[in-house]
């Protein structure tokens, strides 16, 4: 973004006083051109300032003209044009001094507005500075060799003229050369420890541009000119004397030897956190290497070495001129050959296959975890540059890696390296980091974070920083202003655990994270979800609203979970607001955000009074029905909420809820021996001799629990809901058998009274600890002359005298209801072909499942 396009958009009185000797219009038609120029750059009025202005202006007049000729207001343009060169033609310079006020005028403006300039901007400056630089130490050089051969020996007028300007003392020439070219490479060392930190905040998500070829441009363009004026020195070391030649001299080695190490750079960083007997990749990139590396018969090799914190620290202290004395891990495929690529003019190691198969841990301090823990992977070689065969030994240390042994130490871990890149400085002692960050800062880091893994340009919102701050802090009270002069530790961030709960905040912000990312990208994008908001501030939003309003939230007491608030009425008629039970990412995977919104018809607008089809209707999965092309049945999942209000009144015995159409029978004790003949008269009002008997439908479900229902549609695109009771009875005759049919003697309790009876359904059934209970010797109906049918050949055959006991004591404790069958939620579809249990032709969808436990 350039500095005009937002100027151009202020009003144009704030810079009235700006333009009294440049029109406007012409700042306006040239723009971009302008700001690419290096006027601010341009200091004292030698001949180099001088020429450099002159060429400037005499671009700037071709640039107008050009725009004259595809303009309608040529002859206006042409004679501003006329007037600037009248005026400014014999004084370059005073043009330089007029634009460089205007354009430090708009910046103060900007600055003053928006309190911070485009980085775009920023970076061009910063070449338009070192190119004009670069092209000062070009102009000294050719200064010194003109100085040195004399006027008569060139024929160059430029030359000669340069030879003749007043700085014409050589050793004075030289020294301001080398100071000069000493600023050039501090500016290159600058450039790239900037890339070396844009990197590293890449790794939270920040933008980052890993093209290196610009950077080593810079690099060898300033090797060339050092070349160049290194040539110069040494031509006339017989006029510098014995004492100021070694002191060149020496600061030429620390020029050339600072370019040569800092241009061997971590191109692609191994993983931040690693985990053992895990293969990575990186690569190191040599940026002077297409250019210095001396021809040799055997590769140069890189190798990779796991170091401490401690090991990276002194080796920093040491500007990394000493090697390494032992790694503290085991690394295979460690050693790679440092190849030149002569098509793209590359120099590079590429590690492609590199494990790392244990790490030895140092001492920690304090309460520090070993995911606090912070190592490098150390890159190092040795190569001979030419022209002088000198050898340099080459190192450079990774990013910070935490390296885990398993999977669950991944999140802390992450939370290690995501405070380490967010808050660490350039130049640091490895690797220090600071313990406590302006909260401001914080709210820019999770936002960058958030935008970066879900992969949405939507990012958290002040609201969102509030809830955020809330919750860090553990202080409701404080305003959103309160908290931005606030700063937070490491322990708020990932050490301490939240209040109430049992984990920290970045678990939690982690959870909600990975939650997002995986499932509702698209929601949150199209703003359809608030997410960073408090229960209790749901409940101040929505308690007004009209009923159905609902709104989604990330839950509070759940890592990695979203919920539905959404209004109802209670039974005095006042609005109430209930949230269901939050939905996982594997509750997500199963059935959709948008299509659990769709199947409840509780939920009717979303906040503030959006239909939910209007919101969520992008996001409805088109329901399959009728017969797939293999000819079966399609089947869909459809969710329920019942909410407290939908129960029916619980019986006071905390019996089945009452129902009106199923009346209740007390069946008499079983006997030892069941015949047709004495069943007949009992059975026959409550079961006609059909297959099946149905039964009532459940009229409701706790309060806040959720169930999700099978749908099975036929090819008229009809449904009924698999949960609802089944074509089939609790209690069925066999005439051939004599016997009941839903009786299941692999659980000793099916015998009891309670279990033939035949109300209606019980209340959801709880998974509790059945009773032991002695052994009993089924029932033998003497119309079977073998082992009876519905009887596992495995079974053992108790004796029948602990069975007339335990009919006794059940005979005494009366008939209780009998819950219907309810049949598993996943299940093959298949009637079981099992007739043993059923009698003959009849089937259960599920008999290996114990009735209730589903």
């Amino acid at each position: 973004m350039s500095l005009w396009s937002i100027v151009s958009h202020m009003p144009p009185e704030e810079f009235s006083n700006l333009f009294t000797e440049f029109p406007r219009s012409l700042r306006c038609l040239l723009a971009d051109w302008l700001e690419n120029q290096p006027w601010e750059f341009i200091n004292g009025s030698d001949t180099f300032c001088t020429s450099v202005a002159s060429r400037m202006l005499s671009a700037m007049l071709e640039k107008l003209r050009s725009i004259a000729s595809s303009d309608g207001q040529q002859c206006q343009i042409l004679q501003q044009v006329s007037s600037v060169e009248n005026i400014y033609q014999r004084d370059p310079l005073r043009l330089v001094a007029v634009l460089k006020a205007i354009l430090e005028g708009e910046k103060a403006a900007v600055l003053k507005r928006d309190r911070h300039l485009p980085l775009s901007f920023h970076r061009r400056q910063e070449e338009l500075k070192f190119s004009l630089g670069l092209q000062r130490l070009q102009h000294r050089v050719r200064e010194i060799q003109a100085l040195r051969d004399g006027p008569s020996a060139s024929r160059d007028p430029q030359l000669k003229a340069e030879a003749k300007a007043p700085e014409s003392d050589l050793p004075t020439l030289i020294l301001e050369a080398v100071k000069e070219l000493e600023a050039s490479k501090q500016q290159v060392l600058k450039r790239i420890q900037i890339w070396k930190r844009q990197q590293q905040l890449a790794g939270n998500g920040a933008l980052f541009e890993e093209n290196l070829a610009p950077l080593q441009k810079r690099c060898e363009s300033l090797v060339e000119v050092y070349f160049q004026l290194h040539q110069q020195v040494m031509a006339a070391s017989a006029e510098l004397g014995a004492e100021l030649l070694p002191r060149l001299l020496e600061r030429f080695n620390e020029v050339l030897s600072s370019l040569v190490k800092s241009s061997f750079l971590v191109e692609k960083q191994p993983p931040q956190v690693l985990k053992t007997q895990t293969k990575f990749q990186a690569s190191v990139r040599f940026l002077l290497g297409p250019h210095l590396l001396k021809a040799s018969a055997k590769p140069y090799m890189v190798r990779a070495d796991m170091v401490t914190e401690k090991q990276a620290r002194e080796l920093a202290l040491s500007a990394y001129s000493n090697t390494l004395s032992e790694s503290t891990g085991e690394i295979m495929h460690n050693v790679v050959a440092l190849e030149t690529n002569p098509t793209s003019g590359t120099c590079c190691a590429n590690f492609k296959n590199v494990l790392l198969k244990k790490i030895k841990r140092c001492e920690r301090k304090g309460s520090e975890s070993v995911t606090e823990e912070k190592c490098a992977v150390l890159f190092s070689t040795t190569v001979a540059l030419t022209p002088s065969n000198l050898s340099v030994h080459l190192q450079v240390l990774s990013l910070p890696i935490v390296v885990i042994v398993h999977g669950n130490q991944d999140n802390n871990a992450k939370a290690t390296v995501l405070w380490d890149n967010a808050f660490s400085e350039i130049d640091r002692v490895p690797f220090v980091v600071a313990e406590r960050v302006p909260w401001e800062k914080m709210c820019d880091t999770l936002n960058l974070k958030f935008m970066a893994e879900v992969q949405t340009t939507k990012g958290l919102l002040k609201e969102h920083y509030f809830f955020l701050a809330q919750k860090i802090f553990n202080d409701h009270s404080a305003s959103l202003e309160d908290f931005q002069s606030r700063s937070v530790s490491w322990a708020q961030f990932n050490k301490e655990i939240l209040p109430g709960r049992g984990f920290t905040f970045w678990q939690w912000f982690d959870g909600v994270l990975d939650l997002t990312k995986r499932c509702l990208k698209s929601y949150w994008s199209d703003r359809l979800i608030i997410g960073f908001i408090s229960k209790q501030y749901v409940c101040k939003l929505l308690s007004t609203e009209p009923d159905g309003t609902f709104l989604l939230r990330f839950s509070d007491s759940e890592i990695g979970g979203v919920t539905i608030a959404h209004v109802i009425r209670g039974k005095d008629g006042s609005s109430q607001v209930e949230n269901i039970q939050p939905f996982s990412a594997k509750d997500l995977s199963i059935r959709s955000l948008g299509d659990r919104i769709r199947d409840l018809g509780q939920l009717r607008n979303l906040y503030p009074n959006i239909p939910k089809d209007q919101a969520f209707g992008s996001h409805y999965n088109k329901e399959q029905t009728g017969k797939d092309g293999r000819g079966y049945v399609s089947t869909a999942i459809k969710m329920t909420v019942e909410s407290e209000r939908d129960q029916q009144p619980q019986s006071t015995g905390g019996g089945v809820p009452e129902t009106s159409q199923a009346p209740v029978f007390s069946l008499p004790v079983l006997q030892p021996e069941l015949h047709l003949e004495n069943m007949q008269s009992v059975l026959s009002p409550l079961c006609p001799p059909a297959p099946f008997c149905p039964q009532p439908v459940p009229t409701g479900y706790p309060t806040g629990e959720s169930s999700i229902n099978m749908m099975v549609s036929d090819s008229l695109g009809s449904s009924f809901p698999s949960t609802s009771p089944m074509p089939s009875v609790p209690l069925v005759m066999d005439p051939a058998l004599s016997h009941c049919q839903d009786l299941d003697f692999r659980n000793p309790l099916s015998f009891m009274p309670s279990q033939c009876m035949a109300g209606g359904p019980s209340p959801e059934p709880q998974d509790e600890e059945m009773p032991e209970l002695a052994p009993f010797t089924p029932m033998v109906d003497p119309l079977l002359q073998s082992s009876p049918r519905w009887m596992p050949p495995s079974m053992d055959m108790p004796p029948s005298s602990d069975f007339d006991q335990f009919l006794q004591e059940m005979s005494l404790e009366g008939p209780a209801p009998c819950p219907p069958f309810t049949p598993p939620l996943q299940r093959s579809g298949y009637p079981s072909p099992n007739t043993s249990c059923w009698g003959l032709g009849e089937s259960r969808w599920d008999d290996n499942v114990r009735p209730g436990h589903a």
